[in-house]
């Protein structure tokens, strides 16, 4: 049970009065924070105001609307949300603030007490921001329910790729059901909820008539279609949806954005391994590879059998991306366990990490520790592990010099990426949104470049 300060839900409309502005809601202008996942609801919530009426626009000072679509993984993270609210209050003093997301779910009382601040909702009511910001409020501006009585899965259709112009995200999959100590998310997003498999295929059907790649995002995506009494069938699984999607869509990519660890089965990798259509792309959250913290940490797997999940799509996949998650200092973490868990990564061929330095998150069972790691030595080591991904990926791309990498044009002018996860700086420029195969001529900061002829022309093999 979350241990924060706990919610009188059948209050939280009337905390904050009414005060309804009569001008016109013309321009929005939508700012997402966090993880895929909060991107896909992001592009899903512009399709929606956009059906009210309301235009897009293209930067924040030009808008009416600000909406402001957060994360709470961290503290660093509502510190940004809160920090971008003041700066949208002084640089567009006229704009109506709403802000939405996780943050919202689990401090709508801190975000409403902000100035300028005009609607609070949560993800329980988010799929209802566009009605509600078109139409008076009968009691207050803060919307926010109990996340775990939520049971369908919300979803509102992804029209366009938003930001991301040429790789919409598709939320296919929402809340978890893990209760990993240190994480805040299962009580800002609810229990596992999944799209019904005809409404995926109906949206990627969509998307595949303007897009090339679509990437399928959650926020436990390995989970989609496993909870109890689904519509989605007693033994529905990923590789099963996807399996729907490649024989009845006409999409020229799938990306995953995340799955757990032992979620990548060996269905799913075989069939990630045997199919062009989807992209040689593993992500795969370790958080540590120390087997104690492991166990601290509520995570459903030891060392060895992430070892095993990632050895077994190397060898399937010998170019694929392979990259993860990993949180250091966590509460009693020692020196050992620290080093056991750097050694276990320089053991594994990841290609790139994401590394993140614990955050307290109150309500957690992690944050009421006794034993926290020193902020100085927390920031040691996550340099430490830094410099180790830095040195694995080099090492990856330098491996990629000469081969030739399928990819997909950015709509980032010169730019392209490439199934496995590779930013290309192009020879010239191409139309954005097509898959090319692109030979790799050396390094870029960061990525790739592509190799120019001796008569100066670009390899293209396909387009």
């Amino acid at each position: 049970m979350i241990r924060s300060q706990k919610l009188d839900y059948s209050r939280l409309r009337i905390l904050i009065p009414g005060i309804y502005n009569e001008s016109s809601l013309g321009k929005f202008f939508i700012q997402n924070f966090g993880c895929r996942a909060t991107q896909a609801d992001g592009a899903a919530l512009q399709s929606l105001l956009a059906a009210k009426g309301l235009d897009p626009a293209g930067r924040r000072t030009a808008a009416d609307l600000v909406v402001l679509n957060t994360c709470t993984v961290t503290a660093s993270a509502d510190e940004d949300v809160r920090q971008t609210i003041r700066r949208v209050h002084r640089e567009n003093p006229a704009a109506r603030i709403l802000v939405t997301g996780c943050y919202a779910q689990r401090a709508p009382e801190e975000l409403a007490a902000l100035p300028g601040v005009e609607w609070v909702v949560g993800n329980s009511h988010k799929t209802e921001i566009a009605d509600l910001v078109t139409s008076a409020p009968y009691h207050g501006n803060v919307h926010v329910g109990d996340i775990f009585a939520q049971r369908d899965f919300l979803s509102a259709p992804v029209e366009d790729a938003a930001a991301d112009r040429t790789r919409p995200n598709l939320k296919i999959q929402d809340g978890c059901n893990n209760r990993c100590s240190f994480c805040i998310i299962p009580f800002v997003r609810g229990r596992s909820r999944s799209a019904p498999p005809d409404q995926v295929v109906k949206q990627v059907r969509g998307l595949a008539q303007r897009y090339r790649e679509v990437v399928l995002s959650g926020i436990n995506l390995g989970r989609w279609g496993r909870e109890p009494g689904t519509r989605n069938g007693p033994s529905a699984r990923l590789a099963d949806l996807v399996r729907r999607l490649l024989a009845e869509t006409d999409v020229e990519r799938l990306r995953f954005s995340s799955v757990e660890p032992m979620d990548f089965s060996d269905d799913l990798v075989g069939l990630m391994a045997s199919s062009s259509r989807i992209a040689k792309h593993v992500h795969a959250p370790l958080q540590s590879g120390s087997d104690r913290i492991l166990r601290r940490m509520h995570r459903k797997y030891r060392p060895r059998h992430y070892a095993d999940r990632i050895q077994a799509a190397r060898a399937l996949m010998p170019d694929a991306a392979i990259g993860a998650d990993v949180m250091v200092g966590f509460p009693g973490e020692t020196e050992a366990d620290f080093e056991e868990s750097r050694q276990f990564i320089e053991s594994l061929p990841f290609t790139y990490l994401h590394v993140f330095t614990y955050s307290e998150r109150p309500g957690t069972p992690a944050a009421t520790d006794p034993n926290p790691v020193p902020l100085g030595v927390r920031k040691l080591r996550n340099r430490i592990v830094r410099e180790l991904a830095a040195a694995k990926n080099l090492s990856f791309r330098k491996r990629m010099i000469g081969q030739t990498l399928s990819a997909l044009t950015l709509h980032e002018r010169g730019a392209a990426l490439t199934e496995n996860y590779l930013k290309v700086a192009l020879a010239h420029d191409r139309e954005p949104n097509r898959i090319v195969d692109l030979k790799i001529g050396g390094l870029e900061e960061g990525g790739v470049r592509e190799v120019t002829s001796p008569a100066g022309l670009p390899w293209l093999l396909r387009s």
